[in-house]
């Protein structure tokens, strides 16, 4: 890692955020956890004793030895990108960039003590200067969060449920807190694509990563006002059965989709929250040993009530009837997956409900 009191931070017109506290981009959901776990005396020796498993000093070496370290001389641009992020969010010790010789877009932040950030070749070559700004940036958050031991946990877990898979309800249970920890993970993606838009200051390039993820290079023939109207068209889900079809897509991702994440990055850039850090108020680190586990679990509560009563999508609306009390829940269910009421009498009724979820 390069010392950032060495040299000159990168000279930069972007806003900067002195001891910014992780807790201010951090999903709640995923906040919640993160500051259980800091809670837990001599959590983080173990998980470093256990991500031995994981050889990260023998990662460290193979990406020394098979990629390209970025530097005043290498990738010089992407070496000031990150020093940039990390001045930017107030990061001391800024990771180590390495550029690994790849086709298939991808970036990723690895090792606990000493994390490490890997871009390929074919991320650098998809994305333009602001974009590739914001998935450095993202990067930083992943390393300032500590998000490695999600991954640490995640694999120790899936190799444990590999070798235990013969037990029936030792699996299941272990594959229980594998799908947990995914959804954790989903959501720490989600707190990681606000750092990125925290360091780059630039939403439109936020958004255009986000969606080159999904359609390649051809920006010319993208729009990101058409790819929010598309995550809206997801959202919406058409009817009960698609709703349960999108519900078991998303449980073995450890990432949210894209439009899913374009959409949540939007309402939050719109939000006060984000508003409020872009003015300087911001949860600072000196407050974080005061953040309670008890604030952060209802906050995580709240976050997800609240996304119930926003979503457009039918299964959503069921959990909301349901909260309300509302009696004719077991009919929606039985008309829905019957196909009750299609076709009786007049198809007005039948073609206007269908053709809003469909175009």
């Amino acid at each position: 890692m390069t010392d950032m009191t060495k040299g000159s931070a990168p000279s930069r017109r972007r806003q900067r955020f002195p001891e910014i506290s992780t807790r201010a981009w951090e999903h709640p959901a995923d906040r919640s956890g993160l500051v259980a776990l800091r809670k837990l005396t001599g959590f983080d020796d173990v998980l470093k004793k256990l991500a031995g498993l994981v050889s990260e000093r023998s990662v460290r070496l193979m990406f020394l030895a098979t990629a390209v370290k970025a530097s005043e001389r290498q990738f010089p641009e992407l070496y000031d990108m990150v020093r940039d992020a990390a001045y930017i969010l107030d990061l001391e010790k800024v990771p180590d960039l390495y550029v690994s010789q790849d086709p298939k877009v991808n970036a990723y932040c690895i090792g606990m003590e000493t994390p490490v950030i890997v871009v390929t070749t074919g991320l650098v070559e998809l994305m333009d200067e602001e974009e590739l700004r914001a998935v450095i940036g993202h990067e930083v958050g992943h390393a300032m969060s500590g998000h490695a031991v999600y991954r640490t946990m995640l694999l120790i877990l899936t190799n444990l449920a590999a070798r235990i898979a013969w037990i029936p309800l030792g699996n299941l249970a272990v594959m229980a807190m594998i799908t947990a920890l995914k959804e954790w993970f989903r959501k720490a993606e989600l707190s990681s694509d606000r750092a990125g838009l925290l360091a780059g200051q630039d939403l439109q390039a936020s958004m255009r990563s986000l969606m080159k993820l999904a359609g390649g290079a051809s920006l010319a023939e993208m729009n990101v006002d058409a790819f929010l109207e598309q995550a809206e068209e997801y959202d919406k889900a058409g009817d009960l059965r698609d709703s349960v079809l999108k519900l078991l897509q998303v449980l073995p991702q450890s990432h949210p989709f894209a439009v899913v994440r374009v959409a949540k990055l939007k309402k939050w850039a719109e939000s006060e929250e984000y508003r409020s850090i872009m003015a300087g108020a911001y949860p600072r680190r000196g407050d974080d040993p005061e953040a309670t586990v008890s604030s952060q679990w209802k906050a995580a509560a709240e976050s997800y009530s609240q996304s119930v009563k926003d979503s457009k999508d039918p299964l959503m609306g069921l959990l909301r009837d349901l909260g309300n009390g509302v009696g004719t829940v077991g009919g929606k269910l039985r008309d829905t997956f019957t196909g009750a009421g299609r076709g009786n009498g007049s198809s007005n009724g039948a073609s206007k409900d269908g053709g809003d979820s469909q175009d």
